[in-house]
């Protein structure tokens, strides 16, 4: 069932349905156009990269990325690389972007309005940001899980092939059901009531459901906002099991909050800072401090506001 496909261009949707476009930086909703077009352009690709933790197997480079809601800075100055099949922890304190620059990497900031991003995310070397990029395609290479699990209130069964019905794959469902729910090790829970309405799930259950809803369609990373934020410690242990599970085959990048958690599951976190933007204002904008592999961050990190963040000085 994996059609993914990673860093050749491409001029159509790999399910072969007319894509839905939204050009760079609109915050409206999707509309329903029949018009297709190219998804990546061939002259976005970007050259060599310094950026930190540069290195072969690049999925994200962000480079001098920042990101305003109206006039007011949320994040400025980020670069850095994500790495194919790794996973990448996210920590800071409240306020210092952590979640806005992942939501940058699937262009879901476009849909808020007033939103601006600039800079430059290259995904495998091709401006994410390009004119002709299709966003929806985007999203469904890049998938999501929230901090809330929020199922479809439809059957168990139908919250997994409504990503593969509305991309118009050329798919058996049933394949699809089974599949998903295996990589997110709940099929053995749920496959004698498929038909069952989501909500009746529990809560983990229902995160590992919205988790195998993203693998439906075959994306190639996964981005996860406090998956476990909402989570008692049993099923949090659950989530970070499939986690280090789909390592092996998808690229993943997790906001937490939970500094326990990343040391655990994450191969390279990076730390992020809050600032006041002005002595007159209290307005906070996030800064990047420093990225590394998980190990020398948590015991050696190069920053002393790395340091005194983990140790628990502040934040």
């Amino acid at each position: 069932m994996d059609q993914r496909i990673t860093s050749e261009p491409l001029t159509t949707a790999p399910s072969t349905a007319q894509p839905i476009r939204i050009d760079a930086g609109s915050s409206a909703t999707p509309s329903t156009s029949a018009a297709s077009g190219p998804v990546w352009s061939q002259d976005s690709a970007g050259s060599g990269s310094d950026r930190p933790g540069a290195s072969k197997g690049v999925v994200f480079g962000a480079n001098d990325v920042s990101v305003h809601y109206g006039s007011a800075p949320a994040l400025v100055n980020v670069t850095l690389d994500i790495r194919e099949r790794e996973i990448t922890a996210f920590i800071g304190p409240s306020g210092c972007g952590k979640s806005t620059f992942l939501r940058c990497f699937n262009r879901t900031n476009d849909l808020i309005p007033g939103a601006k991003v600039s800079g430059r995310i290259d995904y495998h070397a091709q401006n994410l940001y390009a004119k002709d990029v299709d966003a929806v395609e985007v999203r469904r290479r890049i998938g999501m899980v929230f901090q809330k699990p929020n199922p479809f209130p439809k059957s168990i069964y139908d919250n997994l092939t409504f990503g593969p019905k509305v991309n118009r794959m050329k798919v058996d469902f049933d394949e699809v059901v089974e599949t998903s729910l295996r990589r997110a090790a709940l099929w053995d829970e749920v496959k004698g009531k498929l038909k069952q309405n989501a909500y009746s799930l529990s809560g983990g259950q229902q995160q590992r459901l919205c988790i195998a809803r993203a693998l439906t369609v075959d994306p190639e990373v996964i981005l996860m906002d406090e998956p476990c934020s909402a989570l008692d410690p049993i099923a949090t242990a659950h989530i970070e099991d499939l986690m280090r599970e789909l390592e092996h085959d998808y690229t993943i990048v997790i906001v937490t909050h939970n500094m326990q958690q990343a040391a655990r599951v994450s191969d390279r976190t990076a730390f992020f800072t809050a600032e006041i933007e002005s002595e007159d204002d209290d307005r906070r904008f996030g800064r990047l401090v420093e990225i590394g592999d998980t190990s020398k961050i948590f015991s050696n990190p190069t920053d002393k506001r790395t340091e005194d963040y983990i140790s628990g000085r502040f934040g």
